[in-house]
């Protein structure tokens, strides 16, 4: 599989997800766009320079700061062919009744106006184009409300919710919008808050990346709206 002269936009990048995605898409000879909220976690996770990997830091909790980073990815870079949107967060803890408000609104910012803003700004080139892909990540866990991670589930809960309807909308358009719903991932802090679980049963992150390299690729150009279990032995 080859990205040749395709140019991929991953929020998130510095995250161990994004640095698994990164370095797929970075071997199947892509143009990866890296982005996340500071450079500096950018150049932590990917030092020195490459022309192939291209470092944007931008708040995607600001819409207009958002739109004028992608504007700049599209110009610079002359079409946005997939966007990998990583970006989020996790929480859990609360029961509903006793979720604050400042943990409801971290819930629904990280997880679902990252992506609110983050396509907003892309669909436009990729209609102008004439086609893309879009892959998002929901949660296997979220298929259903957890105690104790009612604001997480719910926010995840939204990101499939839209993806569903992106792809309605964008099918039509050429554009692919589908969801990868991870389980347990193998992460370092995963791996410190459950030193009892074998991590052998989780799923590794370059694994969901190559699912999600697969959605992005000329072979899934049949696939709108999928929401797509990747849970490992978990």
């Amino acid at each position: 599989m080859t990205f040749k002269n395709q140019t991929i936009v991953v929020t998130g990048a510095a995250g161990n997800l994004g640095r698994a995605v990164v370095a797929a898409f970075h071997a199947a000879s892509a143009r990866v766009v890296l982005v996340d909220a500071k450079l500096e976690f950018l150049d932590n996770s990917f030092p020195g320079d490459d022309p192939k990997l291209v470092k944007v830091a931008v708040d995607l909790l600001d819409r207009g700061a958002t739109a004028a980073a992608m504007k700049d990815i599209h110009g610079k870079c002359g079409e946005i062919n997939a966007l990998a949107a990583l970006a989020g967060g996790f929480h859990m803890g609360e029961t509903v009744h006793d979720t604050p408000d400042e943990k409801w609104d971290l819930m629904h910012d990280l997880n679902v106006r990252t992506l609110l803003h983050t396509t907003s700004a892309v669909v436009p080139y990729m209609i102008e184009q004439g086609g893309g892909k879009i892959v998002t990540v929901g949660a296997n866990v979220a298929l259903k409300g957890i105690p104790g991670m009612g604001a997480y589930c719910t926010s995840k809960s939204t990101v499939m919710r839209l993806t569903e309807a992106m792809a309605g909308e964008l099918r039509d358009k050429a554009i692919n919008v589908n969801s990868v719903l991870p389980s347990i991932t193998d992460t370092p802090i995963n791996r410190a808050d459950m030193p009892d679980v074998d991590p052998a049963q989780w799923v590794a992150p370059s694994d969901l990346a190559a699912v999600i390299m697969f959605l992005c690729s000329a072979q899934a150009g049949a696939i709108h709206g999928a929401l797509i279990p990747v849970v490992g032995l978990s």
